[in-house]
């Protein structure tokens, strides 16, 4: 969604980029996924990357939302690729599976570690997944909680297989928190990040290559919800992806 000033010049939308984080097994692409397309998907490659981009209106404004749906086989080891790259960042959890919440605490160390000193301070939301398995639980709500606590950032549990309103309210309150604290240091809502520059500052030249960014050709969604008004991508966009 693009507007114009007063001078009847067309201006762009702001843009949030969010990394969505965990390891194997938490769920990152299936919420992916339904943030983007409102579906559920049983079947994906776990080794693919990439990074898509919607259109949304978060609290009557018009952001585009760039999601990188990681795939660390290893942890947060390779790690440099979204830490210069993304706003914010969703840390990703099974509450069915504990290893995939002890796998959080390396991101959310590493995270702690790049943050410090950073101005805007980059939000992070811990959030528990696959809540429609609460029978299977094995990591309490408090738990969840506590750990969020600990690292002074924001705490959800959503399902991605159920609700898509929950899930689009994590990735809006992302955005959220990056706005709060873009005004809070009065810097602009995206660091600067030089990609594909003939002469990259030295500080970036080393670093990997973000992957590809798929921009989604969107097509308009009709909803009875008036806070909703968002486009969802075609589901070609999606590669490796089988949806339901």
């Amino acid at each position: 969604m693009f507007g114009r000033s007063r001078t009847g010049v067309l201006s762009a939308p702001s843009e949030c980029n969010v990394a969505v984080l965990g390891t194997m097994g938490s769920g990152k692409s299936a919420l992916t996924v339904k943030f983007l397309t409102k579906r559920f998907i049983t079947e994906y490659d776990p080794y693919l990357e990439d990074t898509y981009s919607s259109e949304e209106i978060v609290d009557q404004q018009p952001v585009v939302v760039k999601v990188m749906d990681t795939a660390d086989q290893d942890g947060p080891v390779d790690c440099e690729r979204y830490l210069t790259w993304a706003s914010a960042f969703l840390v990703v959890y099974s509450i069915a599976e504990r290893h995939t919440f002890e796998g959080c605490q390396p991101y959310l160390d590493i995270l702690a570690l790049h943050s410090r000193g950073e101005a805007p301070q980059p939000p992070v939301i811990l959030l528990g997944n696959k809540v429609d398995m609460d029978r299977y639980r094995q990591v309490g709500r408090c738990e969840g909680v506590a750990l969020a606590s600990r690292h002074s950032c924001l705490f959800f549990e959503v399902s991605a297989s159920l609700d898509f309103l929950s899930v689009q309210q994590v990735f809006h309150e992302a955005v959220r928190e990056v706005r709060r604290e873009a005004g809070r240091e009065g810097a602009p809502l995206l660091r600067p990040l030089y990609i594909n520059e003939d002469k990259p500052p030295s500080s970036l030249s080393a670093s990997p290559p973000l992957p590809p960014l798929a921009t989604a050709k969107l097509v308009s969604v009709k909803s009875s919800r008036a806070h909703s008004k968002r486009r969802a991508p075609t589901l070609t966009l999606l590669k490796g992806f089988k949806i339901f």
